[in-house]
């Protein structure tokens, strides 16, 4: 009786991942982002650029990145083209995460 009782529930973990398979994960990007809302106007260190676009900050460096996007929108936009326009980053400054404490 035992040793049914045994083999029975051998049987029902056999067979789970049958019934209710385990739902398969990409991996994950270990990288966190924080992208700022809405378009600010980015200056690049030195003063030579200024142009409306996204701000990004790295949470684990601290490296803080802005993509233009080339007027007060949230994306990159070019109404000259049909072609969708990539925005490179623009490096800004970095957050030093390591002084903050409580």
């Amino acid at each position: 009786m035992l040793l049914g009782a045994i083999a029975l529930c051998l049987a029902v973990i056999a067979f789970r991942p049958y019934e209710a398979p385990p739902a398969a994960r990409a991996q994950e990007n270990t990288r966190r982002f924080y992208i700022e809302p809405g378009a600010l106007m980015l200056r690049k260190p030195g003063g030579d650029l200024r142009v409306y676009g996204k701000m990004v900050v790295d949470l684990e460096t601290g490296h803080i990145w802005g993509f233009p996007t080339g007027m007060n929108s949230p994306y990159p936009v070019d109404p000259t083209s049909d072609v969708p326009p990539v925005s490179k980053p623009i490096y800004l400054g970095q957050f030093d995460f390591s002084t903050a404490r409580k």
